[in-house]
């Protein structure tokens, strides 16, 4: 394949996501900054590199799967980032959940100087990441879209292009809200069918046949906490910043969100605990700890 890859981040996501362009024979640099996390990619055969700029130089697109705006804006705008070394024609495909208004200053950035840019969040699971079934949301032109439609089928199953630069960070937002604010309702129902002495199978069987049927129940839920499994996964932390980026854009749009708020409460609540580096389906943990109920388990 004649483009040639540079990945910089390989968290919770990254990792599960990169080795999948290694095993569809992309040329693939990878950068972290823990070590570890690049001799294990390495290992599947990426070539490794010792720093943000030795991971881009050279490279048609550089991807970036980092935790938050600033790591983003650090890695990207900062001295010997990745626009220091980045070609004219180049691509930078920005994979993280940010801020959208930091999405729009890296496309700026990357205009300046003739770098092509997208944004393309990710959704589902790690463990859908892992078997390469990821879930894409891009924002970007055709001609950038033309460049990473390669890599997106080589890592995931569905693609949903949400408009122009920018639109796939605030289809992300938008994702992630539903979603995490679902995880928290999930939680207290599990609670109240617990206390009033309901089987968890019970519970999830009957929910799955009406128009209560949602994936943190079936999917996240069951995979993970009601499994015993609170190892991340998406941790509890990065719950708290994405809610916080959708009441972010909420109140510079003047838009009230008073369900979402309240979620936002709880989960900042949960994450001064324990829990805090665990999964976010931890908040049936959590809610089961304040109700003092035992937590419900499915075999």
């Amino acid at each position: 394949m004649s483009e040639k890859i540079g990945f910089i981040g390989l968290d919770a996501m990254g990792m599960p996501m990169a080795p999948n362009l290694v095993r569809m024979g992309f040329d693939v640099t990878a950068y972290d900054v823990e070590p570890g996390k690049i001799e294990r990619l390495a290992g599947l055969g990426a070539y490794p590199a010792t720093s943000v700029a030795a991971a881009a130089r050279g490279r048609n697109i550089v991807v970036t799967m980092l935790p938050a705006t600033r790591h983003v804006e650090e890695v990207v705008l900062g001295r010997d980032g990745v626009l220091d070394v980045l070609s004219p024609g180049a691509v930078l495909m920005d994979m993280s959940t940010i801020d959208p208004s930091g999405t729009d200053r890296v496309a700026a950035a990357c205009a300046a100087k003739d770098v092509l840019f997208t944004d393309c969040p990710v959704g589902r699971l790690a463990l859908h990441a892992e078997r390469g079934e990821s879930l894409f949301m891009v924002g970007g032109d055709d001609r950038s879209f033309a460049r990473i439609e390669p890599l997106l089928n080589a890592m995931g199953t569905a693609i949903y292009r949400c408009g122009p630069v920018g639109m796939g960070s605030r289809m992300k937002i938008v994702n992630n809200y539903m979603l995490l604010v679902t995880a928290q309702i999930v939680a207290e129902s599990l609670v109240l069918g617990t206390k009033l002495g309901l089987d968890v199978e019970t519970m999830k069987a009957v929910t799955a046949g009406t128009t209560a049927n949602n994936g943190q129940f079936q999917i996240a839920f069951a995979n993970k906490v009601l499994k015993g499994d609170i190892e991340p996964g998406f941790t509890l932390d990065l719950t708290f910043k994405d809610l916080g980026l959708a009441m972010t854009a909420a109140a510079e749009h003047r838009i009230g969100l008073p369900v979402g708020s309240a979620a936002y409460a709880v989960v900042g609540a949960a994450r001064a605990t324990e829990f805090a580096s665990k999964d976010f389906s931890s908040l049936l943990e959590y809610a089961c700890r304040l109700a003092g109920v035992e937590t419900p388990r499915m075999s």
